[in-house]
Formats: structure tokens, C-alpha cells, sequence
């Protein structure tokens, strides 16, 4: 019998095709169109999306590109092509391989037309967030299952889980910020982790009552928070920071890329950082472990913008650290995730 390759879709959010007000502002009005990132009712998202964000938003978004967009394209994209084909070279023949964004191009459905082309039958998504969130891992596997089910012929599918607290991502990560630690010495470290609003945090508590009641609602897993980005934050920083030996007190949880009015969940980024430079501080490290590549949000808001901030209230240094884009701790940790979700290799324990 023909043997058929085992497919893995791996999955990131997106980016434009260009660091250009219109290629910019379809990229927006598609993420921002999607209902459980503006989970607000049909009429409101239209008000808001087409009388306030696509007319002004796009061209400001395009500046920011414009600063971190490499000769090959855009940073997100390099990075999970490069994370692709390391990841292919590591899995062997006997694999297929392929990148699809949430939004923009290469799409969830010309990256599942390419795994079909080359014969998949069986399929491991990998969503390349760490964290749950609905507007991300749960809209990325809304749209792979609508697509998946629209064949005739329907692939058997393997999901992997939020992988927030798998060694193979701790230590990827702790691997690439040793030695820059080492170098920068910092007197903090701020992991900075993508907000969400307070009320998509609330959504996630299956309770009503547990998340975000009260100030040490993430300090412990519960049933009532399995579901909770906040949560499962604070586990990967407090992972990380015994990884890598931070001190107590050394090191803070923030959250940034907070949009609109609305209450986003708390401690934000751009509030903190001048706290710490008044503070004192002179060096700070931050990590964004939200991302597993970098991205407009890491290179532009904390690389460029943050750095600034910083500076202007006193500080001295910001460093920011690399995300794990096509690192080989990376490459072997997730080629070992996907091994495990196919039954290939026994999952090591959590953290």
C-alpha cells in the first residue's frame, strides 16, 4: 500500500502583503472583521471598524511596518517560512510540512490545498500561540475545522493544546535569552505578553466568578481558569523566570497592544516602563513570550517604542529579546510537541 506523509498546518496570525496603507488596511479589516476579536454585536463592530479604525489606523499601522520590514518580506512571515522548513528538515520525508495565517496570505485554505496536493490524509494543527485565547487559537481552529469539513474527502485531525507550559517551549525559550541576559545584565525584566480585554477574560471562566474577582485570581490552576490568557501568562513568566534564576521582585508581568476605551486586562506595559525608569532602573530586559516569532509587536511597539519610552523617564538600556522565531531549541522542542501528538514520543511533564 502507498504510504502517505502525516501533515502538520502550523498556524500564526497573519500579516500584510506589504508595509503600505492599502495592503495594511485589508489586513485590518479582515482580522478586525472577525467576530471574536471584536466580540461586540454585528452593528458596533461595522461603526467601529469602518467609521474609526480603517480610516485612520491603516496609515499609522503602515509607518510601524515600515520600520521593522526586512528585505525579504515581513519579519512574521520570514520567520515561519524559516520555522517551516527547519521544522520539515527535522520531521523528515515521511511528513509534509506547510504555514498558514489566520488572516492575510499564505491562507489556512491554499496551505491545507497544499498538504492535500501532497497526499495528507491525516493532520496535526499547531496554532503557534502559547497562550488560549479565542481570538487567536479558537478563530485560527474555528476556520481550519469550516475548512477542513467543506472537503468531501475530511482529513482526521490532531490539535495541539496551548503550550504555555510544555518544557520544549520553556526551555526553547530560556535558551535564547541566556546569554542575552548575560550580556545586558538588566536590573528588571518585564515579560510583556498581547492584551485582551477584561471582558474576553471573563468570557473564558466557565464559573462567571473566578477570573479576574480578585487580585490573585491567576496565582494557582483551577478548573475555572483552564481557559483564562491571564493565567496561563503568569505561569509561562514565573516558569521562565525560574529558568533562568531571576530574583524575586526582579521581574514583572505586563500586558501591551491595548486597543479602544474598554478595560484590557492589567498590568500594562506602557504604563510600567516609565514606573521602573523613575524607579530607578537603568537596564531592562523584556521578553514577549506571547510570540513565537517577531512581529510588528515585539520589533516595533517594545523594540522601537518602548525603547524610547524608556530612555525619555530616565532609563539607560532596553533589551529586548529575540523571540524564538527558527532557533534550533526551538525547532527541536516543537518537532518534539509534534512527535507527541501523534503518539510518536511520551509528553514529558508540564514546566
Amino acid at each position: 500500500m502507498e504510504s502517505t506523509p502525516q501533515g502538520v498546518l502550523l498556524i500564526n496570525l497573519g500579516t500584510p502583503d506589504a508595509p503600505e496603507t492599502g495592503p495594511v488596511r485589508r489586513y485590518l479589516r479582515e482580522f478586525l472583521s472577525d467576530p471574536r476579536v471584536l466580540d461586540i454585536p454585528p452593528a458596533g463592530r461595522a461603526a467601529l471598524l469602518y467609521g474609526i479604525i480603517l480610516p485612520f489606523r491603516p496609515q499609522k499601522s503602515a509607518e510601524a511596518y515600515r520600520k521593522i520590514w526586512m528585505p525579504q518580506g515581513s519579519p512574521l512571515l520570514v520567520h515561519g517560512k524559516a520555522l517551516r522548513d527547519r521544522l520539515q528538515d527535522a520531521l523528515g520525508p515521511a511528513w509534509a510540512v506547510e504555514l498558514g495565517m489566520r488572516y492575510g496570505k499564505p491562507s489556512l485554505g491554499s496551505a491545507l490545498e497544499a498538504l492535500r496536493a501532497r497526499g495528507v490524509r491525516e493532520l496535526s494543527v499547531v496554532p503557534l500561540y502559547p497562550q488560549y485565547a479565542s481570538s487567536s487559537t479558537g478563530s485560527s481552529l474555528e476556520r481550519v475545522f469550516k475548512l477542513v469539513g467543506e472537503a468531501w474527502n475530511v482529513e482526521a485531525i490532531r490539535v495541539l493544546p496551548p503550550f504555555y507550559d510544555r518544557p520544549a517551549f520553556l526551555d526553547a525559550f530560556a535558551d535564547v535569552a541566556r546569554p542575552i541576559l548575560a550580556e545586558a545584565r538588566p536590573d528588571h525584566v518585564l515579560f510583556s505578553f498581547h492584551g485582551l480585554p477584561e471582558r474576553q477574560v471573563k468570557k473564558s471562566d466557565p464559573t462567571g466568578a473566578h477570573c479576574l474577582a480578585r487580585a490573585d485570581c491567576c496565582d494557582v490552576q483551577v478548573s475555572a481558569n483552564r481557559w483564562c490568557y491571564r493565567m496561563q501568562a503568569v505561569f509561562t513568566a514565573r516558569a521562565l523566570a525560574q529558568r533562568l534564576a531571576l530574583e524575586p521582585g526582579k521581574w514583572t508581568v505586563t500586558f501591551q497592544s491595548r486597543l479602544g476605551r474598554t478595560p484590557w486586562i492589567k498590568p500594562y506595559t506602557d504604563l510600567v516602563i516609565p514606573e521602573l525608569a523613575r524607579a530607578g532602573a537603568k537596564g531592562l530586559a523584556v521578553f514577549c513570550p506571547a510570540f513565537v516569532a517577531d512581529c510588528l509587536e515585539t520589533l516595533e511597539e517594545i523594540g522601537i517604542r518602548a525603547k524610547e519610552q524608556f530612555l525619555a523617564h530616565g532609563g539607560e538600556a532596553l533589551t529586548l529579546v529575540p523571540s524564538l522565531n527558527a532557533h534550533p531549541s526551538w525547532v527541536r522542542g516543537l518537532t518534539q510537541m509534534v512527535r507527541q501528538l501523534r503518539g510518536d514520543e511520551p509528553i514529558s511533564d508540564a514546566a
